[in-house]
């Protein structure tokens, strides 16, 4: 599949109190038809449970259609520099297909977080727009070099030491897709550095979510290139924390979608007692329930994609509630996916667990709900309880 879609021209800056935009535009809604179909063909769930179950679950052939053939690793990246030009309302797009997927690819880590740090330094360094520029072709595989569960508005780790000239030495634990990466972006005490992920030993720990593999990072003695003062790199990885956790709400919401959806086909389809099982007035409001928290969670995680593209003065209140609501939404559906799935749900051969587990490790993902709560608190003004 080579079709790439024609993404929707760059909004600007949004004006202060301007209503969101939470409707798709046709564009969009092209990607997301590119992007269902592609992972429809090529990423069924008996073959993501196939790869989870080798160790291995990354497919190279799926992620280069995805970042190369429809383009969707340079979304976020500037047409001057190889990208499509488009904004965080079209990876949003391509994160919900993800998430409905729980698609074994590290979009969110190397198309997301690891572009976003390239991005912020590449207008003061050559090193850096190349970087971007080939990531942006699906030619390499960026990923930073941080745990995780690192949080927008927490304070840089910096385990990562410089003893001199560039080399480095230190370990960084639960680092995300790790093992798929070509270049790590490594802070450290005295910047940011881009390593050969062949520098650096991997030492794969067991995740929750076997579609998302985690590593422990360590460089001992690794020469890397420097790309940014450590001013650079605590404000390029600020932002960059701040838009992963403002699109990963939008995979959230498309796991919550699938788990919704197949639950409801399911209750129609299985009979007791001579009627379909999602007649029975207590499955009904459970299931209206919980239509009406991925509604909300549709409108929160749309809400944030569009303060991000549009550079709401908001935005970081606005992925702070995104966060605090579609998480929970999340893990909520994957429960009830299995529990109304009865004995089907509880079998390893059935996807629903694949669901659960995403959906746990990514409440804990770039920082709780709860954390998100207090971020909401303080913008808000508000007595933490």
């Amino acid at each position: 599949m080579t079709t790439q879609s024609t993404p929707a021209p760059q909004p600007g800056p949004a004006a202060p109190g301007a209503p969101y935009d939470l409707l798709h535009s046709p564009a969009e809604e092209e990607l997301r038809a590119a992007v269902r179909s592609l992972l429809a063909d090529r990423c069924a769930p008996a073959g993501v449970l196939a790869r989870a179950e080798t160790g291995r679950p990354h497919d190279p052939a799926l992620w280069h259609t995805l970042a190369a053939g429809i383009g969707a690793a340079g979304l976020l990246v500037p047409e001057k520099l190889g990208g499509a030009g488009a904004s965080h309302r079209e990876a949003a797009v391509v994160l919900e297909e993800l998430g409905r997927a729980v698609a074994p690819v590290p979009y969110l880590t190397a198309s997301v977080l690891a572009t976003e740090i390239l991005l912020a330094v590449a207008p003061d360094n050559a090193e850096a727009a190349a970087l971007v520029a080939e990531a942006a072709a699906g030619r390499l595989i960026c990923v930073p070099a941080l745990p995780l569960t690192l949080a927008p508005g927490a304070p840089l780790p910096a385990p990562v030491h410089d003893v001199g000239a560039g080399v480095l030495s230190g370990t960084v634990t639960s680092v995300a897709d790790a093992v798929a990466a070509d270049v790590l972006l490594v802070p450290a005490d005295t910047g940011l550095y881009a390593v050969p992920a062949d520098r650096a030993v991997l030492t794969p720990r067991t995740p929750l979510d076997l579609t998302r593999p985690l590593a422990d990072v360590t460089l001992d003695r690794a020469a890397g290139t420097r790309l940014a003062d450590p001013a650079g790199a605590r404000a390029a990885v600020a932002g960059a924390l701040l838009s992963a956790a403002g699109l990963l709400a939008s995979e959230q919401l498309g796991l919550a979608d699938w788990c919704l959806t197949e639950t409801v086909a399911h209750v129609r389809g299985r009979h007791q007692f001579n009627r379909p099982v999602g007649s029975f007035q207590a499955l009904k409001h459970r299931l209206a329930r919980l239509w009406l928290d991925v509604a909300s969670a549709r409108a929160a995680a749309r809400a944030a994609a569009d303060a991000l593209a549009t550079g709401a003065p908001d935005a970081p209140l606005t992925v702070a509630v995104a966060q605090a609501y579609c998480s929970g939404v999340a893990v909520r559906a994957a429960e009830e996916c299995v529990q109304l799935h009865g004995g089907t749900g509880m079998t390893w051969e059935h996807p629903a667990h694949l669901y659960l587990k995403r959906a746990k490790a990514d409440s804990l993902a770039l920082g709780t709900a709860g954390h998100h709560r207090g971020l909401v608190a303080d913008f808000a003004e508000l007595p933490a309880p």
